[in-house]
């Protein structure tokens, strides 16, 4: 079950929906029913039973399955398991962080048989899957019919007390989207941590100082009611016992991506070159998180270089500082909103590679609350977007509403970035957003002498510029630059 599956579990007991439990560790079932009972959970709402025979035989027909797994070969391990005792109409809901070709196989696989199976994302972490999730179903809808009742019940709540889950799509999109949520998110967290690392050390603001910073910005303005912003505040002002910043003693390794336990990121940067869909502010976020766990690496390199690039002092007027801090507030909103822009760009293309179907506008419900990336100015904005134009343009570039917001923080990026270029600051998604929204918008790309080398060596053909833009086809032209 993990701490997520446990989390729902409790949960869904809470609103009256009878759980059966099944793990392969009984400690840990046991343990789940001391907290239910020290959570004044009703205590025939939970039962314990350890082998799927057992399970299966005090299930009510058709029975309903909740997967909370590791990734990959264990849910197949799993759904063998329970074949025996699989009939026609029984559901599987798969709350795993699972990757979305593997959920399609099995769809694959039970759907035949007359077995429901739903691949369902759920976000915002062990505590809202204690207290009302975001989820994220995806699949047949029969089966989306079976659940949304249910899942209505258990989640998260937003301001006007809307829930956070949806009918999201067909097939395997709901653990498609989901993955590309955790892509998003990786790229926030990065955007926000490198602010905090320039608020720390290039202008030497202390932890609570910059807690502080982070609470103005989630009060008001484009990043109101921001999860990450929100929880920045308390990271940096949280003290162990001792009165000292936990924060101070963490180390700068990120290893969830290379010790598996985590397979989104890698998945969502994967899928983006897959599609053809520039995502930097993602896939940037991805590498410096790799970098970030290699540290043994990082030592060695740099007494190979005899040191780093220390990042140096900004020095500027209280006045000026000020001013430098709601330049840095718009870059980290530029960057976010960039994240969501690649991210949903991705999505589009998925979708309409395998038809799922998705619906935009229910999946920015599905991110209002009890999820990582809630934005609430950003999802106003995409709401609104999805609301008015239903099926939307390839890319939301095209949008005139996100090329004014972007448009307008785009200053304020570009002087974010000259700083941190300036005083050695790292800034891979601050610094990959801006480039992204520059070669995005221009017609004039240095791929230009690119294209005439690939034509050189490789006889790849070229367009000429008195030609019309055309489609991302092999050009029609080709100069004998050297004869063979």
């Amino acid at each position: 079950m993990g701490e997520i599956g446990g989390g729902m579990a409790l949960l869904m007991a809470e609103h009256g929906i009878k759980v059966l439990l099944n793990d392969p560790s009984e400690d840990t079932v046991n343990g789940l029913l001391e907290t239910a009972k020290k959570d004044g959970i009703q205590q025939d709402m939970l039962e314990k039973h350890l082998d799927y025979g057992d399970l299966c035989q005090n299930l009510d027909s058709p029975k309903v399955f909740v997967f909370s797994l590791p990734h990959g070969t264990v849910g197949d391990s799993v759904v063998d398991g329970l074949h025996p005792y699989l009939e026609k109409g029984d559901l599987i809901i798969d709350a795993s962080n699972e990757n979305w070709k593997n959920t399609q196989r099995r769809q694959g696989k039970l759907v035949p048989q007359g077995v429901y199976y739903v691949g369902m994302g759920v976000s915002g972490g062990y505590q809202a899957a204690r207290r009302g999730p975001s989820m994220c179903p995806g699949g047949e809808d029969r089966a989306l019919d079976m659940v949304m009742p249910f899942l209505r019940k258990v989640a998260a709540k937003d301001e006007k007390g809307r829930r956070c889950t949806g009918r999201c799509g067909m097939g395997g999109s709901g653990h498609y989207v989901k993955m590309i949520h955790n892509g998003i998110e990786h790229g926030m967290m990065s955007a926000q941590s490198e602010a905090w690392q320039i608020m720390s050390l290039s202008l030497g603001m202390n932890y609570d100082e910059i807690g502080d910073e982070f609470a103005r910005w989630n009060a008001d303005g484009e990043l109101r009611g921001t999860f990450l912003v929100d929880i920045g505040a308390q990271i940096n002002k949280q003290r162990d016992g001792k009165g000292k910043h936990v924060l101070s003693v963490v180390e700068d390794k990120v290893v969830q991506d290379i010790d598996g336990t985590e397979g989104t990121g890698v998945w969502s940067s994967l899928e983006a070159i897959r599609l053809h869909v520039p995502a930097p502010t993602l896939s940037d976020a991805h590498n410096v998180r790799i970098a970030s766990a290699l540290r043994k690496d990082r030592k060695k390199i740099k007494e190979t270089f005899g040191g780093h690039f220390p990042i140096e002092k900004w020095t500027g007027s209280a006045e000026k500082k000020k001013a430098f801090l709601e330049d840095l507030r718009k870059a980290v909103y530029a960057a976010f909103l960039t994240a969501f822009v690649q991210g949903i760009n991705i999505i589009d293309q998925a979708d309409q590679e395998n038809k799922w179907s998705i619906n935009f506008a229910e999946v920015i419900q599905i991110w209002r609350n009890g999820c990582i990336i809630r934005a609430d100015h950003i999802a106003d904005m995409l709401e609104s977007i999805f609301t008015k134009t239903g099926d939307h343009d390839r890319d939301l570039l095209h949008n005139h509403i996100i090329a004014r917001e972007l448009k307008g923080n785009f200053a304020a990026l570009k002087k974010v970035v000259t700083m941190g270029v300036e005083t050695n600051a790292i800034i891979p998604s601050l610094s990959a957003t801006l480039e992204y929204l520059k070669y995005s918008v221009n017609t004039v790309l240095p791929t230009q002498f690119y294209e005439a080398q690939l034509d050189y060596f490789g006889k790849h053909m070229f367009d000429l510029k008195s030609e019309p833009a055309g489609e991302p086809v092999t050009g029609k032209h080709h100069y004998e630059w050297r004869p063979a």
